[in-house]
């Protein structure tokens, strides 16, 4: 495999190509937001490293292959997204529980959880799992994401 670094574009290309081996240039340019000429510069260079090929069908009608190096660039890429992904929802995860924990301690069994976003989501799954009620309205205690932090605040003072 061809160990060199991989740009965003390189990888959004080989993405596309994957997807659809038949694309034009110029909906990879559209879909990609590049210009023609960007993607025209960046297949020669995925070719030049051995990632795809080309192949003339008709006329200037091409069809593009990821070759067996370029599908393992591309599934590396993949692998190291996934492994970071695990890495980060491991640290969160254990965050949650701790927070969770805490909570438990002082008796708290209600909460209200402010945002919806994957974050969040693992937060109220582990609330959930240990026991605690995740209340609709704003109540007594409630839990915030911050600065890569969960939180708890006191919402006594409304």
């Amino acid at each position: 495999m061809n160990s060199r670094a991989i740009k965003k574009q390189e990888y959004d290309l080989l993405n596309e190509i994957a997807n659809d081996s038949l694309v034009t240039q110029a909906n990879l340019s559209h879909q990609l937001g590049m210009a023609v000429g960007s993607v025209n510069w960046y297949i020669k260079r995925l070719v030049k490293r051995g990632w795809i090929k080309v192949s003339h069908l008709s006329g200037t009608r091409l069809k593009y292959d990821l070759t067996p190096d370029g599908m393992s660039v591309f599934t590396q890429r993949a692998l190291l997204y996934a492994r970071d992904s695990l890495k980060v929802y491991g640290s969160l995860r254990k965050k949650a529980k701790a927070l969770a924990q805490e909570l438990k301690q002082k008796g708290v069994q209600q909460v209200y959880l402010e945002g919806q976003d994957e974050m969040s989501d693992i937060l109220r799954l582990t609330c959930i799992e240990a026991g605690i009620h995740i209340s609709e309205t704003p109540n007594d205690i409630i839990l915030k994401f911050d600065d890569q932090e969960y939180r708890a605040v006191s919402n006594l003072s409304n």
